[in-house]
This record gives structure tokens, sequence and C-alpha cells, in this order.
């Protein structure tokens, strides 16, 4: 049975089953809803997939290839890209950013993740519950949070880059070996020597691999 509230639109291509849509409600293309329920005006999509247990508060977006499962989000959140979030309690004007994902299966057991009211998570953050992410809390993009973030703080959970000198780099052209030489020492590409391992290369294949290589 679905339940659709005065007002609600319901874009081209969508799929709706055993969920309540109450007014305001907005629902773009291409969306799969099942077991859902929103609380007010909702931006839902486009290609968003709500599975059972998601509820949705007032002002919350959930966009395009957002995946959310036995999830609650607060008024106003916000996952706008690219999400998985299962299993999960997130409070009022959280910012979920792109790539992140709660992961709440060990292979075994089911866990939750808690995010407090106004939370920050950057994109491309893993989330690996049980975990809880404090009230104003900021995740630096990257992270994979294993242990509690405090409230109000920024937590990094990620590699310090490192850029090493003078890296060669082996590129492989038709089943061919070539080497690319001083590609890290700022050289142009008139300045950097190419090195095809094999007599077998045509003039015009080598002049190909030569540019395959330093595009």
């Amino acid at each position: 049975t679905v339940h659709l509230g005065e007002g609600v639109r319901i874009g081209p291509f969508c799929r709706i089953r055993d969920s309540r849509l109450t007014m305001g409600t907005r629902v773009r293309a291409h969306c799969d809803i099942e077991g859902a329920v929103t609380e007010g005006a909702v931006t839902i999509g486009p290609f968003a997939r709500l599975r059972p247990g998601t509820v949705l508060a007032d002002g919350v977006h959930v966009g395009n290839f957002v995946e959310t499962k036995n999830c609650v989000l607060g008024v106003g959140s916000k996952a706008n890209h690219l999400t998985y979030l299962g299993d999960a309690v997130i409070g009022a004007g959280v910012n979920i950013g792109a790539g992140t994902i709660t992961c709440n299966y060990d292979g075994a057991n089911k866990s939750k993740t808690t995010i407090g009211d106004g939370a920050f998570i950057g994109s491309n953050s893993a989330l690996v519950a049980p975990v809880s992410i404090g009230a104003q809390a900021t995740i630096a993009a990257g992270s994979v949070i294993t242990v509690d973030a405090p409230a109000g703080e920024l937590t990094v959970a990620r590699a310090r880059q490192h850029t090493v000198q003078g890296w060669t780099v082996q590129i492989t052209y038709r089943g061919f070996l070539i080497k690319s030489k001083a590609i890290s020492q700022n050289c142009d590409s008139s300045e950097m020597e190419c090195y095809i391992h094999s007599t077998k290369l045509t003039e015009t294949e080598r002049t190909s691999a030569f540019h395959c290589g330093f595009k």
C-alpha cells in the first residue's frame, strides 16, 4: 500500500511500494522506494533507492545514487550524491559528503552508526560501525572512522601524502613494455625519454605509444 499526501510530486520511471509520502514530498525520476516514510517537504532523487526502515524528516534531501536502509535522517539533513546509509541514526542539519558509506555489516552482524546534529561528513568517508559521530563534528574527506569522533572537533583518519621524487613509471602499450622516465621531475614532453622494448613495433606504433604514455 502506498499513501501519498496532498501535493506530493512523483517524477517518471519511479517504483514505490509500502511507503507513506507526506505533503510536500518530491520524488524525482528513476527512484526505487520501498518501506519508507517522509515527514514533510522532502526531496528524493533522481536515481535514489530507499529501502525498508527509511524515515526522512522535513527538509531532507536524498540525491542521486544514494541508498538508505533502516536509516533515520533528521530535519534538514542532506546526502546528495553517491552514498550508502544503512542502520544509521542521523541528526538534524547533517551534511553527508559524496562517496560516504556506513560500513554496517561485518559478514555476520549488522551494527549502527549514530551521527549527531550539525555534523559534517567529508566526501569519501567510511564510517565503520558501531561508531558514533558527535554533534557539530567534522570528519575530514577520505577518512576511515573506526573509533567514536568527539563533538565539535575535526577528526582525520587517513594516510599522510608523500611524493617520491624521480619515480619511473612503467606503461604497457599493446602488450609491449614502455618505460617513461622523469615524469615526476617537471620535464616537458620534449625532454622526456621513451624506451620501447620491442623491435616488432612499426614507426607509427612507436609514435602512438609515446603519445599514449605522456598524455
